[in-house]
């Protein structure tokens, strides 16, 4: 069994609690599906958020989606001149057989321009 990094990214309506926990909740579950994992199987979790988000934090979504011993930290991304604003990354790292170019990486709403050559999970639930 390997110790596997899984990227997301999704972007943030308003900095508020529920729209950060929402956009939190909605980006682990689809990391979660598109790679078949379960959270038994998940090492920790590393959240960073853009500067302009700190009204929740992120973590607190995955604790309410089962994360409860799951070791979890929330960051601050550096504030880089002209980066994509309100915008959540998740680095996931799980236990699994697959080999690291079997990992889906999952990018949502105005978070799709970061890395589009590694986002091949489409939101409609199809995997290319």
């Amino acid at each position: 069994m390997w110790c596997r990094g899984i990227r997301g990214a999704i972007t943030v309506p308003e900095n508020t609690g529920e729209a950060i926990l929402t956009a939190s909740k909605e980006l682990l579950r689809e990391l979660l599906e598109a790679n078949e994992v379960e959270i038994d199987d998940i090492a920790c979790i590393w959240f960073t958020t853009t500067p302009d988000l700190n009204a929740a934090f992120p973590a607190a979504a995955a604790r309410e989606l089962g994360c409860v011993k799951t070791a979890l930290i929330c960051c601050h991304e550096m504030n880089v001149p002209g980066s994509l604003p309100k915008c959540l990354r998740i680095l996931m790292l799980v236990n699994t057989e697959k080999r690291a170019d079997e990992m889906i990486h999952v990018y949502l709403k105005e978070a799709k321009c970061l890395r589009e050559e590694l986002n091949s999970y489409h939101t409609d639930g199809d995997i290319e």
